[in-house]
């Protein structure tokens, strides 16, 4: 039974402020980079749809993020192996990415390279156009289950989903998963857990999904299905301090930034920025610098020779508070 969430007060202004101390004086807590498993590259921010709720604010119109070029994620998985970074996995992101007309390519070179290849997509009409689909055959018939594609889709519900999405998208997400099961794809979905029910509950009705469709998900696998925390930046949430790690009986090696880095190109910008994860990608302060390399050595404001100062509401929300993880490498 879905219950109403209650109302969170705002966050207070003094949080999040000094990237080393808490409003109450605490030592904020920080994340090493334990290492790099996951390396996501921002396709570009431009979606084929507006969701009511996108933490990125992804829309037909937002081209805050350009673009991503296969020469930039080339240069990326280059520099990979000259550092010997060992990274296993190259996952895409977006806005939805098959808008980007690289991504076929960008994904190709990157399981050329050896590296598991993760693309995150709504399923819609973007990943459903023929020579999109041509170029995941090909892949998929060459590298198998080293390419995954993870699918959004916010309830198991039609009803819910296009609460978010809106009207029709649920029936063209469930064609796009459908196509994608029918020819073999390694399969994982995403949902959300903002309609108020238990965790367990909306499992189940995933599960009874996709064992109508078909699709070769496990709900009950949290890797095969994720299931985000979500992301209001100005509802309150207790910031981290090193002391946390003890209270909550968790580790800093088990957050996300300890094992994966994002990479954007700004619209205007030079080049692309590394930033610590995908759930900042227009704060400026979080900046890690232009290449891999840099990021190892960042330092000051919110680093500490490449170690993340937990300094944004997110950080506790969403990985130490809320449990999520956006890859299998974090799962």
């Amino acid at each position: 039974m879905l219950k109403s969430s209650p109302a969170r007060p705002p966050l207070a202004l003094e949080k999040f402020v000094d990237p080393d101390w808490t409003a109450d004086g605490a030592k904020r807590a920080r994340v090493g980079l334990k290492r790099l498993e996951t390396l996501w590259i921002n396709t570009g921010t431009l979606c084929n749809i507006a969701c009511t709720n996108c933490y990125i604010e992804s829309s037909p119109e937002n081209d805050r993020l350009v673009y991503f070029s296969l020469d930039e994620a080339t240069a990326l998985y280059e520099e990979i192996e000259k550092l010997g970074l060992h990274t296993r996995e190259i996952a895409f992101t977006g806005g939805e990415p098959f808008m980007n007309k690289d991504m076929i390519a960008m994904a190709g070179e990157a399981l050329e390279r050896g590296f598991e290849v993760l693309i995150l997509t709504n399923a819609m009409q973007p990943m459903q156009r023929p020579r999109v689909k041509d170029g995941l055959l090909a892949l998929n018939e060459r590298f198998g289950h080293r390419l995954q594609i993870r699918i959004s889709i916010d309830h198991y519900t039609a009803e819910l989903h296009e609460r978010e999405r809106g009207p029709g998208t649920f029936a063209k997400t469930i064609a796009g998963m459908d196509w994608l099961s029918e020819n073999g794809f390694a399969m994982a979905a995403a949902g959300r857990t903002c309609w108020g029910e238990e965790e367990a509950e909306a499992r189940q009705g995933y599960g009874r999904l996709f064992t109508e469709r078909g699709y070769a998900i496990d709900a009950s696998d949290p890797i095969a299905l994720v299931l985000f925390p979500e992301m209001d930046e100005g509802a309150d949430v207790p910031e981290i301090t090193t002391q946390c790690w003890s209270i909550l009986g968790k580790s800093p090696s088990s957050i996300m930034c300890a094992t994966s880095r994002m990479v954007v190109k700004r619209k205007g910008a030079q080049g692309p920025v590394v930033l610590p994860c995908t759930l900042i990608p227009y704060d400026e302060a979080f900046e890690m610098g232009q290449t891999l390399e840099a990021s190892l050595r960042a330092d000051g404001g919110n680093f500490k020779n490449g170690a993340v100062k937990l300094n944004h509401p997110h950080c506790a929300r969403f990985c130490v508070l809320g449990g999520g993880a956006c890859s299998a490498a974090e799962g």
